[in-house]
Parts: structure tokens; sequence; C-alpha cells
């Protein structure tokens, strides 16, 4: 069977010659003139070229807006990879990226090339734009020397792939990693590779050579056979979709938020993944039977079924990203599903299950400040003036104390407690009492601090040139004794201290320096109270002097 140039390259040509060349263009017309003379040569270019602008215009359809995560390219470019392979496998990854969103909130692309030193091209904050994408990509060049990919791994898990702030990658969002091999002494990868899965990083591995089969397939993420391939560098172009289509699918946004809450209104969001193609939006929502089970957030819940009058069913176009929820009932869990219509694309259904609040509410929060021996500040939030009269709060001593009660206004949102017993614990008691007649209650243990009274007298009689006596008054509730300080006032420093039982009222210091303070407090289970301080006077002749309080 005879077979034309054009067959031979996939083209095939049906001539009309009464039919005038349409106006559509310059390629018409150049088919047109040169078509008759020179068929053989004519249909071999036609088809290069047809499939040169088809191949720079084509993109997958829904793509652009569909994906949020972090991908880095781990490429060999050791002395084992030629440069005609390396440019090769740059080529094939500028195809493979270019449809993508790149972005903040969208993809962002990383590169780490695996020499006898790995190197970080760049990283996932380096390019928001295509264009910056592409340049960076064109002009990578090779490492040489060892396959060291082992290194590479360590760098890749530590830095680049590792959650947080600056390089890292963004905490919650998908990561791949994506490794271009030749296949030639790939390392003892399998280890740092499972870190990595455990780590919940996905790994696809494309390699060059058919060797290590065994290998490469340990490492690769589950299932193998979506994300691990082997092709010839010529050919690469035989696995750009399927390979797109793997990382489509672990970093696809498919979820579904719900954020302001209330007592009869929700907010369902959503990434956009029906911008730029025909379609829309069907969200269904309404309560769970009882006995279902709500998240209470975001998450998968359970779906409404598709028939009874309690679901309710609203059309959002393709651009919107949310709808509010109104008339909802307080206090109930409902489930709302998410589903994109589109002749264009298949996209899974979303679901997702919340709780409303209560038309009853109390506060959600109570702190204590200021924590005294006989006060403490008790303060409470969020307020609701809209629908709460006033706040009433109960407090009393653990376990039997007399049970103490303030009525406060709707804008107050703290107050103090007062005449404490000191280190007891209270149970307070914090009432929105609502317009309505009815109340919510939020309750709270506090604590007081222990009273640590000062010493009442301090007292210093000389006895000889060198001793003093030492007397005071101080006898308090939960005294645990005394600490005795005196310290010389000479240039070289002499200093003593040590402690007193708390029965002892007095002591005689003997062998002091002359002018040496003296200082006792009174020493409690949590803390040592204010204690007063003299000045010892030795003389010959003994005399009563110091401070009293």
């Amino acid at each position: 069977m005879f077979v034309t140039p054009g067959e031979a390259f996939g083209c095939k040509f049906e001539f009309q010659p009464h039919r005038r060349p349409s106006s559509g263009g310059w390629t018409s017309t150049f088919v047109a003139a040169v078509m008759e003379r020179h068929l053989p040569l004519t249909c071999v270019l036609i088809c290069l070229l047809l499939r040169t602008l088809n191949a720079q215009g084509s993109a997958p359809v829904g793509v652009l807006n569909c994906c949020e995560g972090d991908v880095l390219f781990l490429l060999d470019s050791s002395g084992s990879v030629s440069s005609y392979e390396h440019s090769g496998m740059l080529n094939f990854l500028s195809e493979l990226l270019l449809p993508f969103s790149l972005g903040e909130d969208q993809v962002r692309i990383g590169l780490l090339q695996v020499g006898t030193q790995p190197r970080l091209e760049f990283g996932f904050d380096s390019f928001h734009t295509q264009s910056g994408l592409q340049r960076a990509l064109n002009a990578t060049k090779p490492l040489r020397g060892d396959t060291n990919t082992v290194e590479a791994l360590k760098m890749a898990k530590n830095r680049v792939l590792r959650p947080g702030p600056g390089d890292g990658a963004r905490p919650g969002l998908p990561r791949v990693l994506v490794w271009l091999t030749d296949g030639v002494k790939p390392g003892d990868v399998i280890g740092p590779m499972a870190e990595l899965r455990e780590e919940g990083v996905a790994v696809l591995v494309v390699s060059t050579g058919h060797g290590n089969y065994q290998v490469l397939r340990q490492v690769v993420s589950l299932p193998a056979e979506n994300h691990l391939y082997f092709v010839d560098i010529d050919d690469m172009s035989i696995i750009l979709e399927d390979l797109r289509d793997a990382i489509i699918e672990i970093i696809r946004a498919e979820r579904i938020n719900v954020r302001d809450v209330s007592s009869n209104a929700a907010t369902l969001q959503w990434r956009p993944v029906l911008s730029g193609l025909a379609g829309y939006y069907e969200i269904r929502f309404g309560p769970l039977p009882s006995g279902g089970t709500g998240s209470g957030g975001s998450g998968h819940g359970t779906s409404p079924s598709t028939g009874g009058s309690q679901y309710q069913r609203v059309v959002q176009s393709s651009e919107s990203n949310t709808i509010r929820l109104a008339g909802l009932k307080p206090d109930t869990t409902y489930s709302a599903t998410l589903t994109p219509e589109s002749n264009q694309q298949t996209f899974n259904t979303l679901s997702v299950s919340f709780t409303t609040q209560s038309e009853v509410q109390s506060p959600t929060v109570v702190t204590v400040s200021e924590s005294g021996p006989t006060s403490v500040r008790v303060s409470w939030g969020p307020l609701q003036p809209e629908t709460v009269s006033s706040y009433y709060i109960e407090y009393s001593a653990l376990p039997t104390g007399k049970l103490h009660t303030v009525t406060l206004d709707k804008r107050q949102n703290s107050t103090l407690l007062k005449n404490l017993q000191p280190d007891s614990t209270y149970l307070v008691t914090v009432s929105a009492r609502h317009s309505s007649g009815k109340e919510k209650a939020m309750s709270i243990k506090v604590c007081t601090q222990e009273a640590t009274p000062a010493l009442d007298d301090l007292q210093l009689t000389t006895v000889d040139s060198h001793s003093v006596q030492v007397d005071w008054k101080g006898s308090f509730d939960g005294l645990t004794g005394y600490w005795l300080t005196w310290e010389g006032r000479q240039r070289v420093a002499q200093r003593s201290s040590f402690y007193l039982p708390p029965n002892s009222m007095s002591t005689r210091l003997t062998n002091l320096p002359p002018s040496a303070r003296v200082c006792v407090s009174p020493i409690y289970k949590t803390a040592r109270g204010e204690g007063l301080c003299c000045t010892a006077k030795l003389a010959s002749d003994a005399s009563t002097y110091g401070y009293r309080s």
C-alpha cells in the first residue's frame, strides 16, 4: 500500500481543487500556493508545522487553578548524565510545568541538582510566574562529579521539604518529590526515601535507564505503577501527561472549609477549580438525621441524600468560591456537599459537616488575673450585648464555703472579687443571662495566694563589744520559720545567714564586726514575708535600742 509523506507523519489531506482557499490566515494561503507543485515536500513541512503549533498551544483543561502544593524536582546532573540527557530532562520539566499556576496560594516549584556537592538551584519562594521559572530552567547548568543522591536527599528533607518559615514547605499542604535519574549508581536511597514518605512526602521517580528496578520501585509512593516511570531520553514526551496527572492527583486542592458559623448561618469556602471552564457549582445542604455525627468544622462528613425536602439546593457560577448559608437552626449539625459540574472535566464531590452555635450562649473564655491573698480579678468573653441582659457571678470557697453573688452590666467583662480567704480554692461561675430569660454559664476554679505578713518588731540589745541579743515579734498562721542575716560594713565583706525555727523569738549573735547590719524575715510555705533590719551598735555598756514598728 502506498503511503504519502504526509500520512507517514500522521497527517492526511483531502484536496478539493474547485474550492478557493479561505482567508483564515497565512497558513492556508501558504498551503494553497505550494501544494500543487511540491506536494510530497509540502505535506512533510505542513505536518511538522502543525505538530509544533499543537504542542505549543496544548495545555490540560482545568489545570491552571486546580492545585496547591510544593513540588521539588531532584535532578541527576552527575558525570554519568551527558549534556544531551541533562538538556532533555530540563526541556521535559519545562513542558511538564508550563500549565501550572504558580504562587503562594497555588503551586510552588523547587529544583535540587545531584552531583558531588548537591546544589539547590532555586527554592519554593523563588518564582511566582511561569516566565521566571522557564528562564531559570533554561539557564540551569549540570554539576558533574559523583552521584551523591543520599546527600541531596538529606538537604531535601532537612531544608527544602521540611514545613516551616523561610525556604521550607508550607504547613498543611501536599509535598511532592520527583526524582529524575539515569538510574546509574543511585546509592543507598531506600532509607532516606522511606523517611520522606513517613513524613508525608509523595515520591515519584522518572528513570531514563532500565537498571535498578527493584530499588526504584521500593522508594516511590504507592501505588508504584502510578509513580514510577522508565523511559528513553528521546521518548520522554510519552509520559508527559501521565506524570503531570499523577502530580495533579496529589496536589489537587479538593477541599471545602466552613467559617463564620453562627446560630443561624455559616459560610462555605472552596478553591474555584472551575475558573476558566464552562460549568457551575451545585451546593446541597441540610441537617443530619438524628444519630448523625458532625465534624464541627471542615472535613469529610456525611453527605446529604439526593432526596427529601429538608435539603436545599443552590447553584453558584464557575467563578465563585464562597457562599453564605442562611436560615439555619441553632445547635444543629448540618451536612453540605459541593459538586463542580463541567462537561470539560470531571471533579469529585466534596462534603463537610458543621454544627451551628446555640442561640443561648455562655462566655467561651474565663480567665483570672491580679491574684492576691484576699482578692482575684475574673474576666470573660466574648461580650454579647445584643442578646445578653446581664452577667451573674457566683463564687464560694471549696469545699463548703459560703456562696457569694454579684450582678454586672451586659457590657462589663471583668470584676474584682474581694474579701477572700488566703491560700484557698474558689469555684467561680459566670452566667450570661439572656433577654429571653434563659441563661448559660461557665465555671472555673481559682486560687488565692498565701498571706505573708511582715515582721512586727525587731530589737537589738548590746551584750559586749562583739555580741548583741536579737529579739523580735511575729507569730503568724502558716509561719515555717525565720531567716536571719547579718552583714559587716567594713572594706572586707563579712556576711552570714541562717534559719531559725518558727517557735524562735530571739537569738544571740557573737563576734560581730563594728556597725553590723542585722535583718530578720518571716518565712512561709510559698514565699518570704517582709522583714526588719537594725544596725548593731557595739559598746562597753549594755543599752537597748533598735527599730520598733
